[in-house]
C-alpha cells in the first residue's frame, strides 16, 4: 500500500522498470518444447534459471506482471545466500549496493537486555547478513538473466492451468495477445504463497497460523544509527507492542509492529493510522527526529506451512509455492534461494543424462527436512515474538523481566538467525569418516578461508562436482590422475581444487596458515567431495582414489534404490 495521491509503483528511492510483453512463437502456431518451464519470476524463481543456464540448461520463465514486485518485501539475504549468488555471478551488485551487519539488540521497557553477534571474520568474503529491499533483489537477478542466452523472461504471462503426463507438462497461459499452451519437460513452480501450479494440481500447504499480526511499514529517514536487528518489547511509547527495526539502502527503514489482539486489521492498514503508529515508534522509540517520510506498508501473518512433498511427477515446487515460514529469523527468501540451487543442479544433472530421474527424488527429502528445520527454529522464535495464549505472554515477560538483572536469562530473547541446512540424512549423503575431529560433515556446507588479498577458497569450486584435495605441496599422485582422467571419459564433470601447505603443483592453493587445513580438521592426504550447490558429498582423512567412483555415483542419484511410484 502507498500513501493518498501514489500509483503502486510511485517509490521515494526506487524506479521501477516495466517489461513489455513480447509475444511467444506458440500463439502463432509454432510447436515449441522447452527443458524446463519456470512460473514466477520473482528471487527465487529467477535463481533457479541462472542455476539452470551455469550447467548450460536453457528455461522460460513466465510472470504475470509487469514489473518486479511492489515494495521491499523480504530484505535481509544470509552469507549462505550472497555465495549460491556467487557461484551465479551475480553477488557483486548485492554487496555494492546492500548493507552489511552483523549483531542486534533487543529491548525491553526500553533498556537493552541483549546484544547479540553472529559468527564473523576476516576468513569469510561476506557479511553474515547483508540488508536489501526485495525490488533490488529482483531487479539484479533479472539483469543477469537478460544477459544469459539459455533464458527466456515471458512477462505479461499468467499460467491459468496445468497438467502433466508421464513425458511432460503442459501450461494454459493468459497474455495480452490471447491464450496458449506450452510444452515442457519439466516444471518449476516459483509462484509463491498463493501458487496457482499448486492449485492446478489439487495440492494444499499444512501446518499451523500463528496468533498475531504485524504491520511492516518502509519510512525514508536519515539517520546515523549503525545498520543492525533492534527489537524492542513492551517500550512506554507501545507497552503491549513488539517492535522490529532493520536499516535498509538509500534511507529506508522497515519497521514492524505488531498489532494488539482487540486491533482492527483493516483500520491498522489506514493512512491515519499507520502514520500516527509509525510517527510515534520513530520518535519514541528510535528516538529519532520528526523529519520522516512514508513509502510503503502491508499486513504480514505469521505460517509454518509445506507440502507433504516437493516433487509431483515432473513438477518441483521452491520457494513459497513449496513452504510458508515466520519472517522471525529471515528465513524466507534464504530457504527459498537454495531450494533453488537444489533444485537446478538436480534437474541440470538429470536433463544432460549425468543422473537418473529419481535423483530428483531426494530434492524433497532435502530441501523439506530443510523447512521443518526452519519451522523448528522459526516456531520457537514466533511464540515469543507474538505469544499464542495468555500464558506463553506470561512466561516471555517473566524471561523478559529476568534479563533487566540476569545475563543468563537473555537467551531467551536470542531471534535464532538462519543458518544452512546440513543433508546427514540426505540418501545422496555418505557416512562420515571416523578419523575426522572437524570440519564439515558430510551434507554441510562448505566453510569458507581467505587465502589472500580478494582471494577465498569458494571462487575457485568448479561447476559441478568438485573435489577439495589437501597435500603438501599439491601434486596429483599418479593413481589419482588416472582415475580422474578415466571418470572424465565417462562424463563425469569434476574439477580438482588442490590445497598446499607449501608453493609446488601449477594452481595449488597455498594455506600460508594452515587456516584452511584447520578448519576442515585436513592433514596431507585428507579429500572432500563437493556437490555443485557446495554441499559435502563424502570425505575422507586418508584418501584412496578407488573411493571416488563410489562416491559420486551415491551422490549423483546412481545408488539410489527403487522407482517413484
Amino acid at each position: 500500500m502507498r500513501p493518498a495521491g501514489k500509483g503502486e509503483h510511485d517509490s521515494l528511492y526506487f524506479d521501477y522498470p516495466h517489461f513489455p510483453f513480447v509475444r511467444p512463437p506458440e500463439l502463432d502456431g509454432e510447436a515449441v518444447r522447452h527443458r524446463v518451464a519456470i512460473v514466477g519470476a520473482g528471487p527465487v524463481g529467477v535463481t533457479a534459471a541462472l542455476e539452470l543456464a551455469r550447467h548450460g540448461i536453457a528455461s522460460v520463465v513466465l510472470d504475470d506482471k509487469a514489473t518486479v514486485n511492489d515494495g521491499s518485501r523480504a530484505i535481509c539475504i544470509s552469507r549462505h545466500s550472497l555465495e549460491i549468488l556467487q557461484q551465479l555471478g551475480v553477488d557483486g551488485p548485492f554487496t555494492a549496493k546492500g548493507l552489511g551487519w552483523t549483531q542486534g539488540r533487543t529491548y525491553y521497557r526500553d533498556r537493552e537486555i541483549l546484544r547479540f553477534r553472529m559468527p564473523h571474520s576476516d576468513q569469510e568474503r561476506y557479511a553474515p547478513m547483508v540488508n536489501l529491499q526485495q525490488q533490488y533483489i529482483e531487479r539484479f537477478l533479472i539483469d543477469k538473466a537478460a544477459e544469459s542466452e539459455r533464458i527466456e523472461l515471458r512477462w505479461q504471462s499468467a499460467v491459468t492451468g496445468v497438467s502433466q503426463g508421464a513425458e511432460g507438462v503442459t501450461l494454459e497461459v493468459a497474455t495480452p495477445e490471447g491464450d496458449y499452451r506450452l510444452e515442457c519437460d519439466y516444471l518449476l513452480a516459483a509462484d509463491g504463497g498463493r501458487s496457482r501450479v499448486r492449485e492446478a494440481l489439487g495440492l494444499a500447504l499444512h501446518g499451523q497460523a500463528y496468533e498475531g499480526r504485524y504491520v511492516i511499514a518502509d519510512v525514508r529517514l536519515e539517520s546515523d544509527f549503525p545498520t543492525e536487528r533492534r527489537a524492542f518489547f513492551h517500550s512506554k511509547a507501545l507497552p503491549d507492542t513488539t517492535v522490529l527495526v532493520h536499516k535498509q539502502p538509500d534511507d529506508i527503514w522497515r519497521i514492524d509492529y505488531q498489532l494488539g489482539p482487540d486491533e482492527d486489521p483493516d483500520r491498522a492498514v489506514e493512512e491515519a493510522s499507520i502514520r500516527e503508529k509509525v510517527g510515534l515508534i520513530v520518535r519514541e522509540v528510535m528516538q529519532e527526529g520528526e523529519e520522516w517520510e512514508l513509502e510503503w506498508w502491508s499486513l504480514y501473518k505469521a505460517y509454518t506451512l509445506a507440502l507433504e512433498d516437493y516433487r509431483h511427477g515432473r513438477v518441483l515446487f521452491i520457494g513459497d509455492s513449496a513452504h510458508l515460514v515466520p519472517i522471525f529469523g529471515v528465513r524466507g527468501l534464504n530457504n527459498g534461494l537454495a531450494d533453488a540451487a537444489n533444485a537446478g543442479w538436480k534437474l541440470a544433472w538429470v536433463l544432460e543424462g549425468l543422473a537418473p530421474e529419481r535423483l530428483l527424488d531426494s530434492y524433497s527429502p532435502e530441501r523439506r527436512g530443510a523447512t521443518l528445520d526452519v519451522f523448528a527454529n522459526a516456531g520457537k522464535s514466533t511464540r515469543f515474538m507474538t505469544p499464542p495464549s495468555r500464558g506463553h505472554r506470561l512466561m516471555r515477560d517473566a524471561a523478559l523481566s529476568l534479563a533487566l538483572a540476569n545475563d543468563y536469562a537473555s537467551g531467551f530473547a536470542d531471534p535464532r538467525q538462519v543458518t544452512p541446512y546440513t543433508y546427514a540424512e540426505s540418501p545422496l549423503t555418505l557416512a562420515d569418516d571416523p578419523g575426522f575431529t572437524a570440519g564439515p560433515i558430510p551434507g554441510a556446507p562448505l566453510v569458507n578461508r581467505r587465502l589472500g588479498e580478494d582471494n577465498y577458497l569458494l571462487d575457485h569450486l568448479g561447476t559441478g562436482f568438485t573435489l577439495l584435495r589437501f597435500g603438501e605441496d599439491g601434486t596429483l599422485a599418479p593413481g589419482l590422475a588416472d582415475r580422474l582422467a578415466t571418470l572424465r571419459a565417462r562424463g563425469h564433470e569434476l574439477a580438482v581444487v588442490s590445497i598446499a601447505r607449501r608453493p609446488g603443483a601449477e594452481g595449488a592453493l597455498v594455506d600460508a596458515d594452515g587456516g584452511c587445513f584447520a578448519a576442515y580438521g585436513a592433514a596431507p592426504g585428507s579429500a572432500y567431495l563437493v556437490r555443485p550447490d557446495r554441499h559435502v558429498a563424502a570425505r575422507w582423512r586418508a584418501f584412496d582414489p578407488a573411493a571416488l567412483d563410489h562416491a559420486l555415483n551415491h551422490a549423483q542419484g546412481w545408488a539410489l534404490e527403487g522407482e517413484r511410484s
